[in-house]
């Protein structure tokens, strides 16, 4: 049974305000096992623990790279582009504006 792997470039949490530290890539494994409620506490488990490991890499030819030395099946899922509503300061203040 071979490995799985998906290789993507994180997004930014909701308490950071730049985007410094996103040019990153991961890759993070497919889980290989059902997860399983434990009956005494009900925690959750799995017996994969590939589930765990997460690795990053300063770009995304070396994740490839990576997988292929491994022998790792991969898919790459690429960014979503932002859109940018570029507006003034000044717009807020305009006498066209909608007031509500």
């Amino acid at each position: 049974m071979g490995l799985k792997a998906r290789i993507f470039q994180p997004a930014k949490n909701a308490m950071q305000s730049g985007r410094g530290g996103m040019k990153h890539w991961r890759l993070e494994y497919a889980p290989a096992a059902h997860k399983f409620v434990e009956p005494l506490m009900g925690w959750t488990g799995s017996l994969d623990t590939n589930e765990q490991v997460v690795v990053d890499f300063e770009t995304k030819e070396r994740a490839v790279a990576f997988c292929e030395a491994n022998k790792i099946d991969f898919t790459i899922f690429e960014p979503k582009k932002r859109k940018l509503h570029l507006k003034a300061y000044a717009e807020n203040f305009a006498y066209t504006r909608v007031r509500g």
